[in-house]
């Protein structure tokens, strides 16, 4: 349900296949932008969503299913887990189990992951290689710390552990966003949704509460009919929003913007990516030839209503290559092309 309300894709709710799809990020400052260049095109950022479906105990080792589902995270740069905290008829839910038990699926992976690795090195440890010595000292002491049911991202690693087990893209290191997926958000507050938030809270992880059911049929409907609906639940904005929020906050990502008559997109960088870095998400072309960059402020830009008002009230600023792009920049990237 989740998936289908970020995505409206109309995945099978309890499939057994992975689903995948790529998310326009709501951001309102594209419609003001539209409004002022009217451009012929228009690029949102965007997010790229994979779905598997709920792992079953002991599924992951080996070759077995959840081997094969867990594939499809290997490139995630963060976790999304999904846990249901509504009761059926008949049913108890324990939400700190639920994580829990996927936790232990994700760890069994990384333990074969590392053991792999640590086979593949067995042979250069003993012709004497200082380097493949010191991995397999890593990869093994790390591979102890999940045997003890220790998430790696729960482990406290130096900068060279990190680099010894960085190749492997262990699923337990992944920095993970928690969705409690309720019946209604009337049951925002119940004790298994508290639950679920002191272990996040433990984890120094995010947490978003969203009615699953109810977000997917909001995603049906026409852009137009959304609001009304929203109100109808008594909710100010969707919870797929606050949970695209929760993902930027979680990898620390920005948007900039480029924006003219023929274009307006938004570029997403990470928070700290200085003028060059964000140019190369542009074109590689900008961050090799990179120059200088023109910056203006979204928030001055609607201010006084155009890029000739901006310089002229002296709010147009020239950056060099240390700058740090902020978000809701506007840029021109000068550049040598050749």
């Amino acid at each position: 349900m989740v998936f289908n309300a970020m995505t409206a894709a109309q995945a099978e709710a309890f499939g057994a296949e992975m689903n995948r799809a790529i998310v326009s990020v709501p951001d309102p400052r594209v419609e003001r932008l539209v409004g002022l260049y009217q451009p012929a095109k228009v690029v949102p950022a965007t997010l790229e969503v994979v779905d598997i479906p709920g792992l079953e105990p002991g599924s992951t080792a080996g070759n077995g299913r959840g081997a094969k589902l867990l594939s499809y995270l290997k490139e995630a740069n963060a976790l999304v887990h999904v846990v249901r905290c509504f009761e059926a008829p008949g049913e108890t839910i324990d939400s700190v189990h639920d994580v829990e038990r996927v936790d232990l699926e994700l760890m069994v992976a990384d333990v074969q992951t590392l053991t792999n690795k640590i086979d593949r090195l067995a042979k250069r440890v003993r012709t004497g290689d200082k380097v493949a010595e010191r991995d397999v000292a890593d990869c093994t002491k790390v591979r102890d710390a999940l045997e003890q049911a220790i998430p790696v991202r729960r482990q406290t690693l130096t900068s060279d552990e990190a680099a010894s087990v960085r190749e492997c893209t262990l699923l337990s290191q992944k920095p993970v966003l928690y969705v409690a997926n309720v019946d209604a958000m009337t049951e925002a507050d119940s004790p298994v949704v508290h639950a679920l938030r002191r272990l996040a809270d433990g984890e120094d992880a995010p947490l978003v509460v969203i009615a699953g059911r109810d977000e997917a049929d909001i995603a049906e409907l026409d852009p137009d009919d959304r609001p009304a609906f929203l109100i109808e639940l008594g909710l100010k904005e969707s919870s797929i929003e606050r949970l695209i929020r929760a993902a930027y906050r979680l990898l620390r990502l920005s948007d900039f913007f480029t924006a003219g008559e023929r274009e307006v997109h938004v570029w997403t960088c990470r928070a700290g990516d200085t003028a060059p870095v964000a140019a190369g998400r542009i074109h590689t072309d900008m961050e090799k030839g990179f120059i200088r960059m023109e910056v203006i402020r979204f928030e001055d830009l609607i201010a006084h209503g155009s890029e000739g008002a901006v310089a002229k009230a002296g709010k147009q600023r020239v950056e060099g290559r240390t700058y740090e792009v902020q978000d809701g920049d506007i840029v021109v990237v000068r550049f040598n092309g050749r």
